[in-house]
């Protein structure tokens, strides 16, 4: 039961708290040199600088929060005074310590930068190679499974939880905008290069885990899970009715969990994009951000400022306008909306002008009205008079950019019928492929490996303009497919891949 007196946190709501803080940290960094008990002498020679009177008041207000426990202190006893004379050793309370507890997380949990850890990528999936070794055994160990299982997933959760805290810490950072224009500067560049490092790894590695992820699941990773929840289930203390399977199914589901929660960050489902594909959106986003922010730091620096501070700098003259007088010229001057009239002068204007003179200065009340030629309210310019602008003939450039476009689709028709397959044909006999084949293939591997689904080894889906098909099957034990170009050679596991041209009639058939 929880005493309704007991105040662990009051300390840090009144005045010397940050002394009180002080006193608490001493005592719990006396614990980790197993020292329990403390003197009001012992505390005031580990902070140094604060009267020793001060520390003993503040011993005694800890006491009666129940941060502290006081006892008293006979071992110094002499004499009857010193028997009568309070003397106390002070060691901290469960109550104490566990509130000391929660502030250090919270203090750790407001100071922690996070980190884009790269390495554990590469850790996880070290240890899914592992796993899917133990997947594929027909009686796995147990210690093994279970403690591969433990590390994965402590290695996971430090890798999600310092992403966010790093990702936060980031905008925080491009929401700073008092920073030094230099020292930022000069950490954009490194943040940038860090940046695009972890996006790096986190597409190459990440596509590697996806891919493990898949195996170890067609292996059976429910019995895996099962094999790591009996084993915690060993150590369930006695009692009624079957403890260990009791615990078991506690403990089942849990695993469970943490697997569906570890797929779901790396493998996208249909709908679901996954947890490393919107880390790896948001760490892009925040470079052109950054970018942005050091343009507004150069635009401070050069004196320049923006519209909105030109407006709100205009609202506070306004607001100092001593007279209805002046907020009407302080409008004119702002936004040049007078009359306009010497805009609209035509030669029957100029004679009208001429026989009746209107001084300059004649409120526009008074003057005389101005006629608008109808075309002008309605397009806002009159109709141009004088010689119409000379033809340019154009002859030369349409046929140019004929020809250019007539050769880029006889390249791309020649690319499509390199490609186009008869029947299924594997990556390894495609041979050699010319530069446009070989941009167009890059195009449609790519679109099938976007499309593909984890579970399914077929993949069937077009190009976006129609002009394409290409059906990809996966290979059990496949090897490695080398596909030269004058390029250079393009190396990838081995699938069977059918091309189809849907631009020709009898292919387009076949397809449907």
């Amino acid at each position: 039961m929880v005493d309704p007196d007991f105040q662990p946190f009051a300390h840090l709501t009144v005045p010397n708290s940050a002394l009180y803080r002080r006193v608490m940290g001493t005592f719990l960094q006396a614990k980790r040199r197993f020292t329990v008990h403390l003197r009001p002498e012992d505390v005031h020679e580990a902070l140094a600088g604060v009267e020793l009177p001060a520390i003993a008041d503040a011993l005694a207000r800890l006491e009666d929060w129940g941060n502290l426990r006081a006892d008293p202190d006979t071992s110094r006893v002499t004499t009857v005074e010193d028997f009568h004379r309070a003397r106390f050793l002070y060691q901290l309370t469960e109550r104490g310590e566990a509130a000391e507890a929660a502030l250090t997380a919270y203090d750790e949990a407001l100071g922690r930068r996070g980190a884009l850890q790269a390495v554990a990528l590469s850790d996880i999936a070290t240890q899914l190679h592992a796993l899917l070794e133990l997947a594929g055994q027909a009686a796995p160990d147990p210690a093994k499974v279970h403690l591969l299982l433990r590390g994965l997933v402590g290695r996971f959760t430090d890798l999600a939880s310092n992403a966010q805290a790093f990702m936060g810490s980031l905008q925080r950072t491009i929401d700073l905008h008092d920073a030094d224009a230099d020292a930022f500067r000069a950490y954009k560049d490194r943040l940038i290069d860090y940046l695009e490092r972890f996006i790096r790894d986190l597409v190459g590695t990440g596509g590697e885990i996806s891919g493990l992820i898949d195996m170890v699941e067609r292996h059976g990773v429910g019995a895996l899970l099962d094999i790591a929840a009996w084993r915690e289930a060993e150590d369930a203390a006695p009692g009624a009715d079957d403890p260990q399977r009791q615990e078991f199914e506690r403990v089942r589901p849990l695993w469970q969990d943490r697997w569906h929660g570890f797929r779901t960050w790396f493998v996208s489902e249909q709908h679901h994009p996954s947890q490393a594909k919107l880390l790896r959106s948001q760490a892009r986003a925040a470079i052109p951000q950054l970018l942005q922010v050091v343009a507004a730091l150069n635009d401070r620096r050069s004196g320049r400022s923006d519209r909105s501070a030109d407006f709100r700098s205009l609202a506070k003259w306004f607001a100092q306008a001593p007279d209805e007088a002046s907020l009407h010229r302080l409008w004119r001057s702002a936004f040049g909306l007078s009359p306009a009239r010497h805009l609209t002068v035509d030669g029957e204007t100029l004679e009208a002008r001429a026989e009746t003179p209107i001084p300059p200065g004649t409120s526009w009340l008074e003057a005389p009205p101005l006629e608008i030629s109808p075309q002008l309210r309605k397009t806002g310019s009159y109709e141009r008079r004088g010689k119409a602008n000379k033809m340019v003939d154009r002859t030369e450039q349409r046929r140019y950019l004929a020809e250019l476009a007539a050769r880029e689709a006889a390249e791309t028709a020649a690319a499509r019928a390199a490609l186009a397959t008869t029947h299924p044909t594997r990556l390894a006999d495609l041979g050699e492929l010319d530069p446009a084949a070989f941009k167009l293939f890059l195009g449609l591997l790519g679109d099938a490996l976007a499309a593909r689904i984890p579970g399914k080894r077929v993949v069937e889906t077009t190009t976006s303009d129609g002009s394409m098909a290409i059906r990809l099957t996966g290979l059990d034990n496949a090897g490695q497919a080398e596909i030269h170009t004058p390029d250079g050679v393009l190396r990838g596991p081995d699938h069977l891949v059918e091309i189809i041209d849907l631009t020709t009639d009898e292919l387009a058939e076949r397809s449907a």
